[in-house]
């Protein structure tokens, strides 16, 4: 089974590439250069949390504690950047984060099929949501806090990803139904994250958290769909009873 995932996830990066591919051969070279980097970085991440939870959970949670801490530096670091300004969208921003984070730790003590599907899920969505969005996006969402962000990718990203957990159902132990529901949960609090992430951004006024991560604005900017995801699956089980 691990083989068959992991050979799916190789098919979606070949898909991936054609797709970056398409969209950077006729753009400036280093932007298509830039574009390239991010891709195989991402690649890089993907394989690292997917052995670390096919190798041992332990291995993951400790790896969600170090995205889960460099998330709370990085929103410190900005906060402190500007002076310590807009003190009351910080702190709520701050206690947001500290929720989805707890779930987030929570999440990484699950079984193993179960964090599988939802990294799964997560990582297709993020994935084609940009693809598809560069493609096809030509309507933007709210382009004041997320200007890349489109109705055409975030359509082709959700309906790759729903659609993507029919055949990943065999890692989810409960009923079609309730994995679709968690899929479709997954893919809007991935995209929720990810505008709240955008929003603290804006409003500190700079474009990325941080350098620490090539090619990416920082581990909020990357891990940010992976933390509020893995809060939702974790209110999934503890709460609905999935």
């Amino acid at each position: 089974m691990t083989r068959t995932i992991y050979i799916i996830i190789l098919i979606y990066f070949v898909l991936g590439g054609l797709g970056f591919y398409l969209i950077n051969r006729n753009k400036d070279p280093q932007v298509a250069r830039k574009s390239y980097t991010k891709f195989f970085v991402y690649f890089i991440i993907i394989n690292i949390l997917f052995f670390s939870i096919i190798v041992n959970n332990v291995v993951f949670r400790y790896l969600s504690v170090l995205i889960i801490a460099a998330g709370f530096f990085e929103m410190l670091k900005l906060y402190r950047a500007s002076g310590f300004k807009n003190n009351r969208f910080f702190l709520f921003s701050f206690f947001i984060f500290a929720i989805l984070s707890a779930g987030f730790y929570f999440f990484s003590g699950l079984n193993q099929e179960l964090i599988l599907f939802t990294f799964l899920v997560l990582s297709i969505f993020d994935s084609f949501s940009q693809i598809t969005g560069q493609l096809w996006g030509n309507s933007k969402i709210l382009p004041d806090i997320s200007p890349n962000k489109t109705l055409g990718g975030l359509v082709g990203g959700a309906i790759t990803a729903i659609a993507s957990a029919l055949l990943l159902n065999r890692l989810y132990s409960g009923t079609l139904l309730h994995a679709l529901f968690m899929a479709a949960g997954i893919v809007i609090f991935a995209f929720g994250g990810d505008l709240l992430a955008s929003l603290y951004k804006r409003k500190y006024n700079v474009k990325d958290y941080s350098n620490l991560i090539p090619g990416h604005g920082g581990f909020l900017d990357r891990f940010d769909s992976l933390i509020a995801g893995g809060a939702w699956v974790t209110f999934c089980i503890y709460f609905l009873g999935f």
